[in-house]
């Protein structure tokens, strides 16, 4: 397998950062991969699941949200639409210099972001969720307690997972108006649910939700005692391992 490191600009001309996950032999098609909320590209669930597809034969793109990582911008200017957007250049990428992606993936709230994006990626046959809230709404409880803040002074720095982030009202309004059960209903496309049981950032109710919503083909994995992130390489190797036995009848 090889890497690429590589870079494009969104539709406002920011520079985002990826990485392209190869397989020795010609892929069987491109996949993109968007992480979870202020994740990056190199988080382990991300990394072992990209690098675990790669060995399987699928080329798979992760890159950084704007503000993330080794991407550029400022993360307090972003939200939950912006990520879409993000998401869509990142797509328009692999099909300008590569393939569209056959398949998107996406991990908590990037999962929210692949089932937004998926209608504007007509090429993509399969998308795969993974500890993904059915809507990005709720996500706010992670800064519930700044929530008045953020809403009386419009801006609160909040610590997340032991960093600071600068989350602004517009982000608040921008997930509370974002709704997802039309573009889950309306997918056209194989849907896969990942989800543990035991995951005490976004319940498996959300899970039950986007399962309910979505119209067949779809699928459900219950990933057992996985936590959130997926900490152990076992929950992210069998969830790439699943999902390449899974994808295969949906592919041409």
């Amino acid at each position: 397998m090889a890497r690429e490191k590589v870079e494009f600009t969104n539709n406002d001309g920011i520079k985002l950062a990826g990485a392209l996950e190869l397989p020795e032999e010609t892929p069987h098609g491109y996949v993109l991969f968007a992480h979870c909320f202020t994740c990056g590209k190199d988080i382990g669930a991300a990394s072992r699941i990209a690098r675990e597809l790669a060995s399987n034969g699928y080329a798979t793109l992760r890159f950084d949200f704007t503000g993330l990582g080794n991407s550029d911008g400022d993360f307090a200017n972003t939200n939950f639409s912006s990520n879409v957007e993000d998401l869509l250049a990142a797509a328009d990428f692999l099909r300008q210099h590569y393939q569209a992606p056959l398949m998107l993936i996406g991990h908590s709230l990037g999962g929210a972001a692949v089932l937004a994006a998926a209608k504007s990626v007509p090429e993509a046959k399969a998308i795969v969720t993974v500890g993904a809230p059915a809507a990005p709404g709720h996500v706010a409880h992670n800064f519930q307690q700044h929530v008045d803040q953020i809403e009386a002074d419009g801006v609160a720095e909040v610590c997340l997972s032991g960093r600071s982030f600068t989350i602004k009202k517009h982000f608040l309004e921008d997930i509370r108006e974002t709704q997802l059960a039309e573009d889950i209903r309306g997918l056209r496309k194989a849907l896969l649910v990942f989800h543990s049981p035991t995951d005490d950032t976004v319940s498996i109710d959300e899970a039950g939700k986007i399962f309910g919503q979505a119209l067949h083909p779809k699928s459900f994995v219950s990933l057992d005692d996985a936590d959130h992130l997926l900490r152990k390489p076992a929950d992210a190797r069998y969830v790439a391992e699943t999902i390449c036995a899974w994808v295969h009848r949906y592919l041409d």
